[in-house]
């Protein structure tokens, strides 16, 4: 076999294995489908595999956010499905040990994804327990560059709200969360666009928590943001 050839099955062997994560991911998306979604798109991917597992067991899908050979959008899929079958099902003993599950995995987990449908679940779960500590990282998440990473935040956080009927004691811990925000970014909102997609989701959210507070809660946030509202 001559030089050429050998550096010619090198390189054919390094494209290959040079992205395994993602083409696990490509057979999900195909037919119709397959022409309206980039097979890269985070969003279609978690969305697919979620409708993929939508039929699994409660044990098959805790097996699957407990391995660590799992993909992050198959995990983060699993999480999804496990909450929106499960999670308000589980109680007592069982629950403590989901729980533990879960924020094992937070731990470990690097794919924002996965953290944001584990935060969201912990505080659908016990919202008493949960809510101070995980909604507030849910509202920064929805600063987050990431278009996808918004979404599911604010999405995650409507969600979270619909649940229950409204409490003062949350409201005014998402607004002082995001008062903080507003504040750390009240330069850059002196020309801001109250329809680009981030600060309308977070002023959604503000709104929400000053229809149950009340409106003397304006006078402790910067003028800017008062003029944006």
């Amino acid at each position: 076999m001559n030089s050429l050839s050998f550096f010619s099955l090198i390189l054919a062997a390094v494209m290959f294995l040079g992205s395994p994560a993602r083409a696990e991911e490509a057979p999900l998306l195909s037919g119709p489908s397959a022409a309206a979604a980039d097979i890269f798109d985070d969003k279609a991917l978690v969305a697919g595999y979620a409708a993929k597992f939508s039929n699994a067991s409660k044990d098959l899908l805790l097996a699957m956010i407990n391995d660590e050979d799992v993909s992050s959008y198959k995990k983060a899929a699993a999480v999804r499905v496990f909450r929106g079958k499960f999670a308000l099902q589980i109680v007592s003993h069982e629950r403590v040990i989901v729980e533990r599950v879960l924020l094992r995995q937070m731990q470990r987990l690097s794919s924002i994804y996965q953290q944001i449908e584990i935060m969201h679940t912990l505080v659908m779960m016990d919202r008493s327990r949960f809510f101070d500590s995980m909604v507030p990282l849910l509202l920064q998440k929805m600063d987050h560059y990431d278009v996808f990473v918004n979404e599911l935040a604010f999405a995650a956080i409507e969600d979270i709200h619909a649940a229950v009927s409204p409490r003062t004691r949350e409201a005014r811990i998402e607004l002082n969360t995001l008062r903080k925000v507003f504040f750390l970014s009240r330069k850059k909102l002196q020309n801001a666009d109250p329809l680009e997609p981030r600060l309308r989701n977070k002023l959604q959210v503000l709104r929400w928590a000053i229809k149950i507070l009340g409106t003397d809660e304006l006078k402790s946030l910067p003028p800017e943001v008062i003029a944006l509202m």
